[in-house]
């Protein structure tokens, strides 16, 4: 079983200097490889030039600039040329399965955070110094980095990263360890129904309120973005330090916002899998459900459009990504298997349309928004824990099947 650890680093400034380099040099490869690639291509023999390649290379660069490449580890700059390679890779799977491709790009210092180290002991150490009771983490180059471990790292340690949020850094582990012991039987299953006016209703006829915290904090981060938008104008593309200050004030609320969905995305998913042996939800599609509706072009005039939704399906968008589906799940998902749950989705169709008393499946059945009336049998409950029935009906008999 695979786990990851996210800790808090506390550098000294020479440290956090020397990590600042090492992002900047780190991405000065990527962004050399990637011309490398463009340019090899681009040429009139179009030859491909892979990892392979650029790895052999490692070595003349270092050694022509000692100052900058040859003071950092071998191994991370070569997992820095596996990400460009990865990224390759993606864009031509998604040439052959027909979806956008998205060349890869160059990439600025804001936009490359993370420095990977493949293996602990190989350019990185963590805890390097196990006799002292303050932790730290060892990179070459930088030396014995401050670390807030707040909690015990279970496992053997695979690889070690680097990661800078806003003036932040971190420590990133990936462990390896055996499955734990699950949790102790409840006998208990729920169905869960996502949705936006409540984040989940269960089978049960309970509820999660939506916190809604982008919402909470969008007139705080408007103002924010504002303020920033004058800058380019006034200082002519010049970074000036209250421009600076424009940037990070943005990136904190939106880090802010991140982490309030992070908490309550990891409480309500410890409450399920604690309170249940077995969870159904809904198999969501939500970057299909995210998409902006096509245009309407007007048959009658040429150049203009026909009214396609688009303002109130922006409106939708920004709860459906506010609510942070996709997050809680892959979290419910990750937690569920540490403590031996089964978790299952299911098709989502109709769930919302069928009535759990007599089968009767209608659109007509769902008047609001919050209310469930059968037009056959004349059943009436709240429409979100109908969803939630049918879908813990539709789990547990997936479940059966793939059983017998």
């Amino acid at each position: 079983m695979i786990r990851a650890y996210k800790f808090l680093m506390r550098p000294t400034v020479g440290q956090a200097q020397a990590l600042a380099e090492m992002l900047q040099d780190h991405c000065s490869l990527y962004n050399g490889a990637l011309q490398e690639r463009r340019d090899a291509y681009r040429h009139v023999s179009r030859t491909t030039v892979r990892y392979g390649d650029q790895s052999a290379q490692l070595k003349e660069i270092r050694a022509f600039d000692p100052e900058r490449q040859g003071r950092w580890s071998f191994s991370s700059q070569q997992a820095t040329l596996r990400r460009l390679d990865k990224a390759f890779a993606a864009f031509f799977r998604r040439i052959k399965s027909g979806d956008t491709p998205g060349y890869p790009r160059f990439r600025g210092l804001n936009w490359f955070d993370t420095v990977e180290f493949p293996k602990d002991g190989d350019g990185c150490r963590w805890n390097s110094t196990p006799h002292d009771p303050v932790t730290r983490v060892r990179f070459q180059g930088v030396g014995h980095v401050r670390v807030n471990q707040h909690r015990v790292v279970v496992g053997k340690i695979k690889t070690v990263s680097v990661k800078r949020e806003g003036r932040k850094w971190f420590v990133v582990l990936i462990a390896e360890r055996e499955r734990p012991e699950p949790l102790p039987v409840t006998g208990s299953v729920v169905g869960i129904d996502l949705g936006i006016a409540n984040f989940l209703a269960d089978s049960g006829g309970e509820f999660v309120p939506n916190p809604r915290h982008g919402r909470n904090a969008a007139a705080k981060l408007e103002a924010a973005q504002r303020a920033l938008t004058r800058f380019p104008r006034i200082c002519r593309g010049k970074r000036t330090r209250n421009h600076e200050r424009a940037v990070e004030k943005v990136s904190k609320l939106h880090g802010k916002i991140r982490r309030q969905r992070l908490d309550h995305a990891h409480k309500t998913a410890l409450w399920l899998v604690r309170s249940h042996d077995f969870i159904a939800h809904e198999d969501l599609k939500i970057r299909n459900m995210v998409r902006t509706p096509a245009p309407k072009p007007d048959p009658d005039q040429l150049g203009l459009f026909l009214p396609n939704g688009a303002a109130a399906k922006a409106g939708l968008n920004k709860s459906i990504n506010d609510a942070g589906w996709g997050v809680f799940l892959t979290i419910l998902t990750n937690k569920a298997e540490s403590a031996g749950r089964e978790v299952i989705a299911v098709d989502p169709r109709n769930t919302s349309r069928a009535c759990p008393e007599c089968g009767h499946i209608a659109k007509e059945n769902r008047p609001t928004q919050e209310t469930f009336h059968c037009v056959a049998c004349g059943h009436m409950a709240h429409a979100d824990t109908v969803g939630a029935i049918n879908v813990l009906r539709a789990g547990l008999a997936r479940r059966n099947a793939n059983r017998a």
